[in-house]
Order: structure tokens, then C-alpha cells, then sequence
């Protein structure tokens, strides 16, 4: 079941065939909230040259508009408060909403706006968009799975999406970092993003 954009597929060599609308997928369509208490926004990076540093922004807020008879006009927009970070010492919190990093203080949020969507195949999907840092905004590719739909028990219609992205952080300005006396920095330029969303679509 796909539910972004998905690719036409060759009939011949001269004619492409338009695969009809799955009533599965026209069903899903119309707006949905993200629902942070079941949804993570976070990241992974390299410390020290030989582990990793996990962190979640707790505070963050969405809207994804599907439309499953044209998935290819689907959207997503997300945004996430920089204060809310959390990586599980207070100390380095801190020093990352600092002027060294997000600078919370001055640019309070993080944001990611579609462009739009691609079908890798199966229930795979690239969704391309504006990401927003500080006071640079550069594209960003994500690759999602969509997990799929249901009723919850409140009765509730969500859908599911999980992915990842990477970026290299100095392309928003994430610059600071520390050189170690063995060699190596401190903070690796790298970072994974990492997106577990679970969204409830709005009532008629």
C-alpha cells in the first residue's frame, strides 16, 4: 500500500500505464495532526570520534494533508521547539541551545516544509523539502516507511511513518566543536535524523 507519490510503470516502450487508485488509499485522504505523545523527532550523533549521542526534541507540533486518490499532491509540515531538546544530561542540553549551536533563545524553532514525494517501491517513499535551522533554510531528502492505518480504541483514524535522514550540520551553521588531543573532533559534522510519527486525521 503506498500512500505518497507513486511512479508510473512502463506498458511498453512507447506507453506508461497509470496504475489505478488503490479505494484503500482514497480512503486516507484529508488532514491529520501529528500526535507527540506517540510520535519522536530526534537525532544521532558521534562523540568523541568512538560512540554515539542520542537526543529527542519532546516539543514538537505537525500537519501532514494526504490525498490518496493524487498522492503525489500530498504535504507534510512540521515544527519543532529547539528548547525542548533532550539528550539526557542537562549540562550538554544547555550548551546546545547555546549561541554555539541552536541558539534557542534567538531561533526558537526548527521547521520542515514538503516540496514533495517519490515512491521507492513497496511502502517506501523519499519526501523532499525546506529545512529550516537557526536562519538557514536548505533542502532536505527524508526516506519514510509508511507503517500503514487504524482505528484506535478512542477511535481515532491514524497512520504510521518512520524514517531517517542525514545531514552534515555545518551546512546550518552547527559549526562549534573541539579538537582531540588523539585526533578527531568532538562532535562529528554527520548527524542522522531520525522520524517516528503517528498522526490522527482531523474530524469531517
Amino acid at each position: 500500500m503506498g500512500i505518497f507519490s507513486r511512479k508510473n510503470e512502463t506498458a511498453t516502450t512507447t506507453a506508461v500505464a497509470t496504475l489505478p487508485v488503490d479505494p484503500a488509499l482514497a480512503a486516507l485522504t484529508g488532514d491529520y495532526a501529528i500526535d507527540p505523545a506517540h510520535s519522536s523527532i530526534g537525532f544521532t550523533v558521534r562523540h568523541a570520534m568512538v560512540t554515539n549521542v542520542r537526543g529527542t526534541f519532546a516539543e514538537h507540533e505537525g500537519v501532514l494533508a494526504l490525498d490518496g486518490s493524487n498522492p503525489a499532491a500530498s504535504s507534510a509540515s512540521i515544527d519543532v521547539k529547539i528548547a525542548s531538546i533532550d539528550t539526557g544530561i542537562a549540562d550538554r542540553d544547555g550548551h546546545l541551545r547555546s549561541g554555539d549551536f541552536f541558539d534557542a533563545e534567538r531561533f526558537p524553532l526548527m521547521t520542515f516544509r514538503s516540496t514533495g514525494a517519490e515512491q521507492l517501491g513497496g511502502d517506501l517513499y523519499r519526501v523532499t523539502g525546506d529545512l529550516t535551522i537557526k536562519d538557514v533554510t536548505r533542502p532536505l531528502s527524508i526516506d519514510l516507511e509508511f507503517n500503514g492505518a487504524a482505528t484506535d480504541v478512542y477511535g481515532n483514524e491514524r497512520v504510521g511513518f518512520e524514517g531517517s535522514a542525514e545531514i552534515l550540520r555545518s551546512d546550518w551553521g552547527l559549526t562549534w566543536n573541539a579538537a582531540l588531543e588523539t585526533g578527531g573532533v568532538m562532535v562529528s559534522d554527520k548527524v542522522k535524523l531520525n522520524f517516528d510519527i503517528s498522526a490522527i486525521k482531523n474530524a469531517a
